[in-house]
């Protein structure tokens, strides 16, 4: 049975804005590392556009190793996307989904194969809030943005966290993998 892993970055004070982080050489292998592992990633509308993104890059290279990689990995992987707007969507390993979350998470989770992983921050409070979510991986950026979107916001229950180890990047960044353990209303 697979994993469900919710894989996101995040400021020092919370926030998720894929603008303030400081992404260098290291986080981008390590992601690269996460994708090559896992078996699909799920994203929202919003975060799926953001990821296009990394399209070009398969085609045409930066130059820069690690995110040419990451590129390649991002592009590779199957992305199952949700979205009440989108009617079709054209990048090759990606798919709308058939069906509601929870219906198509569990059926994910049925199948043989890598984890999968959770890269949007309303899909992520949707299955914290369905006990979906299997694995946290949060990597927390050493900065301070002081607005934005929390990452824990509107969660039904409280929820108690194992924390099964860390990974500190040379900048300052620290990677925190946690097990959600307990709900407790």
């Amino acid at each position: 049975m697979r994993k469900v892993v919710a894989a996101f970055n995040m400021t020092l004070d919370g926030f998720c804005d894929h603008t303030a982080g400081i992404p260098d050489e290291e986080i981008h292998c390590h992601y690269t590392a996460l994708l090559n592992n896992a078996a699909v990633i799920v994203y929202g509308r919003i975060t799926y556009q953001l990821m296009e993104y990394w399209r070009p890059f398969v085609q045409t290279p930066s130059g820069e190793k690690s995110k040419d990689e990451f590129a390649l990995a991002i592009d590779k992987i199957q992305k199952v996307v949700f979205s009440n707007s989108l009617k079709s969507i054209d990048w090759e390993r990606a798919k709308l989904a058939d069906g509601e979350l929870k219906d198509e998470i569990i059926k994910l989770k049925q199948q043989s194969g890598g984890d999968i992983l959770v890269g949007s921050r309303s899909l992520i409070i949707q299955l914290m809030n369905l006990n979906l979510i299997d694995e946290f991986q949060l990597c927390i950026y050493p900065v301070v943005v002081r607005q934005g979107l929390p990452l824990f916001e509107n969660i039904d229950d409280r929820i108690i966290f194992k924390l099964l180890k860390t990974k500190t990047f040379a900048r300052g960044s620290v990677l925190l993998y946690y097990q959600p353990t307990s709900v407790i209303d």
